[in-house]
């Protein structure tokens, strides 16, 4: 046998004649029966962990019994969100040299002094990286880290994560085939639009290349909750609300992400571990609140529907088609799931609960993956309710030892967003305390086997190094930009058109800015009031003849978004209220006259009372404004006509402005382009409603939060419902094959 030595950029590549390729940074490698392999141990045999001709399964085997238990406790964190490079003003902190990135004067790619830390001290292995500033940076920087793993004991490669990064919606206005790091495709309720689960494949076989061109081996997706609570935070990331369309997405997504044509068992150098969320499912919080937050702990089941929202995990994620069979992580969510533990009686969050993780996903129905815990369950919680932060739902009396040796007992692996070692270790002891030394230390290993498994899986144990250049073709190259954007016109939805669509170029059009009040962040900080240009000149200009007054103008095109409104109020808790408020999918002043006068769960520490109702109190939607623009549009333009595209985050009530629409174009996250040649006619509108658009707020306050398809519709003026399903093309309402795949009752 003969092999080729290859040095690079920092590390050397050896291609093993009718073998693996192993890339090493340190130049340590072992020969054996004419192939090499890398030396990871420092010993001068090869090791059955090293031996690439060896399974998976016997590799993670061999390593995970040789691993102490401060080892393994680093394997089992899933560090906090990292920037590349951390700036002083990022949200999370970070130094080089003690100093900041701008003083320290450091490459981009540079490591930080936590990232050092956290690899070296706490042997942390799993990485979440948040902001990559390019692929170039993105290549050195994962070279970098990698190059650290390999100099530690056992050499175990740092396996990096990322949450969904190929969305359109804060992409460039303009698509630009190769301008951009990362193809660009619909978010979530876009791709479901599409009611497309062989182009879902495609999109995460694309995306799979691309996050490996990044050095990225794990994705923190696909959310597969049901969206049957539309007033919910993360709605418009879900796959939409009809259980089998979900199902039949998760299983094609994860087949994309996972699978390594060609290889055996489909795994491979160009398969992501999918992380498939949020185990049972995470979209029934009452009145639409979220559990990131202490005041949205609760997910409620008023219709005897639990059962239906693991569907997406056991006949989807749980159940591929492809050679990989099922997905290799799951993620429990933050929430309590309101009186569903009839065996033990235990309402606590869900990586907490016996009942949730160990009696139904181990054992049950037997899932084998790495359980990871959503992030930052295991800290003290907050002093007050409006914190971001206080998730150890239920267990707030438990030290954090004890929540961390809670969940190991359940079957948990992992802990996201933790970095340090210490309660875990902890945790450990109190489990030789109550098990015994010999079964505490298998139930560490076993969860080893499983987090060094996914590892293994990617061959990053054999070549865990990147070329930039290899890199730089494949991510965000031409091919996959245009399938992405493709994709984003086939997500659009046509809900109304008097026959004014489409426009031909040329044209004069009006565009309003938008205003927006101040709100709530996702951080619970405060985000200030702003004003805002829907849209790119420069791009328009290629469309339309921009004008500033409806007076000069062919038509009016008005941007808007769906609702944005809180549903907890500090003000009001100070006060003496409770705190609750309506989460209102219309933009005028909604007051809750007919919601539950009585919650269904509450109780928290922090609370003397248990009735979280909001009834008869008033919010208002911050973009408000949205409203008034089409209003005051319509009147401005006569017998003109008015295009009104909704970006959609939440199902809205549409009864406020439809009737002064001739056209509505609604959108779940695309570039500015595709909607401009939707309404030039440059392609055809053919997406469908993946979701219920409701009549009115009463019929929300009506619906269950745990069933789909439990609210009266709105019907328009002229006569179509804005059901699941729906959808205009130029020749009126959509009837189609997917249609009929897909029925409403299932």
């Amino acid at each position: 046998m003969s092999y080729q030595k290859i040095k690079k950029d920092g590390y050397y590549i050896y291609k093993n004649e009718n073998g693996v390729t192993i890339g090493t940074a340190s130049d340590k490698v072992i020969q054996q029966d004419g192939f090499v392999f890398r030396n990871l141990s420092g010993e001068e045999k090869l090791l059955p962990y090293e031996d690439w001709r060896l399974s998976a399964e016997e590799r993670a085997k061999d390593l995970a019994s040789r691993l102490s238990i401060e080892q393994i406790s680093g394997l089992m964190m899933y560090s906090s969100h990292q920037m590349v490079p951390t700036r002083s003003d990022s949200p999370f902190k970070a130094t080089y040299g003690g100093q900041t990135f701008e003083q320290a004067g450091v490459e981009r790619h540079s490591l930080t002094d936590q990232q050092k830390a956290f690899l070296s001290d706490d042997n942390i292995r799993y990485v979440l990286v948040m902001g990559l500033e390019n692929t170039k940076t993105a290549v050195k920087w994962s070279n970098n880290i990698q190059a650290l793993a390999e100099s530690l004991p056992f050499g175990i490669p740092v396996n990096i994560s990322t949450d969904p990064r190929n969305g359109a919606s804060k992409a460039k206005a303009e698509f630009k085939s190769g301008d951009n790091d990362v193809s660009k495709w619909p978010e979530g309720l876009g791709m479901a639009a599409t009611f497309d689960p062989q182009l879902c494949r495609e999109y995460a076989d694309i995306i799979s290349r691309e996050y490996r061109a990044l050095g990225i081996a794990t994705a923190l997706s696909p959310q597969i909750d049901l969206a049957c609570e539309p007033r919910w935070m993360r709605f418009e990331d879900t796959f939409g609300s009809h259980p089998q369309l979900v199902t039949d997405m998760a299983r094609a997504y994860c087949d994309g992400m996972q699978t390594t044509d060609g290889r055996p068992g489909g795994w491979g150098e160009k398969s992501v571990c999918a992380m498939a969320k949020h185990w049972p499912g995470g979209g029934t919080g009452e009145g639409g609140r979220d559990a990131h937050y202490a005041f949205g702990a609760y997910a409620v089941y008023p219709g005897n529907n639990f059962r239906k929202h693991m569907k997406p995990f056991l006949e989807g994620a749980f159940r591929l088609d492809g050679p990989t069979k099922c997905a290799a992580s799951v993620m429990p969510y933050y929430t309590v799931s309101w009186n569903i533990d009839q065996k033990y009686g235990k309402n606590v969050g869900n990586s907490y609960s016996r009942y949730i993780i160990k009696d139904l996903l181990r054992e049950k129905y037997n899932y084998q993956g790495v359980v990871c815990t959503d992030w930052g369950i295991t800290k003290d919680p907050s002093e007050t309710m409006a914190e971001f932060g206080s998730r150890c739902f239920g267990v707030n009396e438990l030290t954090e030892a004890e929540r961390h040796f809670l969940a190991i007992e359940n079957g948990v692996d992992q802990f996201g967003g933790n970095n340090e070692k210490a309660p875990i270790l902890a945790a450990y002891q109190l489990g030789v305390e109550k098990y015994g030394r010999q079964a505490m230390e298998e139930r560490f290993r076993q969860s080893a086997y499983r987090l060094l498994l996914n590892t293994f899986r990617t061959g990053l144990f054999d070549c865990p190094f990147l070329d930039a250049r290899d890199s730089e073709k494949t991510a965000g190259c031409r091919d996959y930009c245009e399938k992405g954007y493709s994709a984003q016109l086939k997500s659009v939805v046509m809900l109304k058109n008097r026959g004014v669509l489409p426009v031909a170029a040329g044209k004069k059009v009006y565009i309003p800015t938008r205003y927006v009040k101040s709100k709530l962040n996702f951080f619970l900080g405060t985000s200030p009031e702003y004003t805002e240009d829907p849209m790119d000149n420069d791009l328009c200009r290629k469309y339309y003849d921009r004008v500033d007054s409806p007076d000069e103008a062919d038509f009016a095109m008005v941007f808007i978004e769906s609702p944005l409104t809180d549903g907890y109020s500090r003000q009001d808790a100070e006060k003496g209220g409770n705190g609750y408020l309506p989460l209102s999918l219309q933009y005028r002043p909604y007051t809750a006259h007919t919601a539950r006068e009585h919650s269904i769960a509450g109780g928290d520490f922090r609370e003397n009372f248990t009735n979280r109702s909001y009834r008869g109190k008033t919010n208002c939607a911050a973009n408000e404004n949205d409203l008034d623009l089409v209003l005051q549009a319509r009147k401005a333009m006569g017998d003109k006509p008015v295009i009104v595209v909704i970006r959609m985050h939440n199902s809205a009530v549409l009864s406020e402005l439809e009737p002064y629409a001739d056209a509505i174009i609604c959108q779940f996250g695309v570039q500015q382009q595709a909607i401009l040649d939707i309404v030039s006619g440059r392609f055809e509108p053919s997406g469908l409603l993946p979701i219920q658009l409701p009549a009115d707020m009463e019929t929300v306050e009506a619906h269950f939060e745990d069933t789909p398809f439990d609210m009266t519709p709105y019907t328009d003026s002229v006569g179509n419902v804005y059901d699941f399903g729906f959808g205009l093309n130029w020749h009126g309402v959509i009837k189609d094959d997917r249609v009929k795949k897909y029925p409403k009752k299932y």
